[in-house]
């Protein structure tokens, strides 16, 4: 495969297109205040955003670690992360699987501020100058290339005035277009004590509704920035 025209791509685009692995139907993301993230298309389709960006970054994680083994998949093996250990010395947790990676407080606000105090001095800046992100790249690099990758905000006012902030390097999230909602719906039945109390959850019927999707297009989309941001020299 030649990639030479990487070499002068400002990002690289990658589209997949997907359909559910059995039937028609899939379940979209929802949340109970909002639902699903559905809405109009500029030429008038009905779209769905399946997996958003958020998402999408906890889920390529998820596939670089092996939590069997706690490490990164074998492929990955010595790339750096943060590993986070109770007192016995047991790894608890790490910076790959973090919600907010290296500015997790498991990592920033735990009784052992040694990792901490790296950072602060490490990316130590003036108290009138601008963030200085190649430092923060730089950094991210030698201790969590995770963040580098996916984006982190070190919001602790210690570290450079809580200004670190770095966007995601690559980027996903997927798509369907032409969506319609299929409801359906079930009940729990109590055929040994049907008059019992509720409350405990004997007896009385309980009906139940839920909804799935169905979709004439479903897309996954990666965006990768190949060259370093110019105005920040950011990898």
């Amino acid at each position: 495969m030649n990639l030479d025209a990487l070499k002068t791509a400002p990002r690289l685009l990658i589209e997949a297109k997907l359909q559910p692995i059995a039937g028609t139907r899939f379940q979209p993301t929802g949340f109970p205040d909002l639902g699903a993230a559905q809405y109009k298309a500029a030429n008038g389709d009905d779209m769905l955003l399946v997996e958003s960006a958020q998402s999408m970054a906890n889920r390529l994680e998820i596939i670089c670690w092996d939590g069997v083994q706690n490490d990164w998949v074998s492929a990955l093996n010595g790339l750096p992360c943060v590993l986070v250990k109770n007192k016995d010395g047991k790894v608890i947790t790490n910076s790959v699987l973090e919600a907010h990676r290296i500015n997790s407080p498991y990592i920033l606000e735990g009784k052992d501020k040694s990792f901490l105090n790296t950072l602060k001095s490490e990316l130590a800046i003036g108290e009138l100058a601008v963030a200085d992100l190649k430092l923060l790249s730089k950094t991210l690099l030698k201790y969590d290339i995770n963040a580098l990758i996916h984006g982190v905000f070190i919001a602790k006012s210690e570290v450079a005035g809580g200004r670190m902030r770095l966007p995601r390097a690559l980027t996903a999230f997927i798509e369907a277009s032409q969506v319609n909602t299929a409801s359906s719906g079930g009940v729990k039945n109590d055929a040994l004590n049907p008059s019992g109390d509720a409350a405990k959850g004997f007896g009385k019927e309980i009906m139940t509704s839920t909804s799935s999707c169905w979709a004439l297009a479903m897309r996954r989309r990666f965006k990768a920035r190949c060259l370093p941001n110019q105005r920040n020299g950011v990898p």
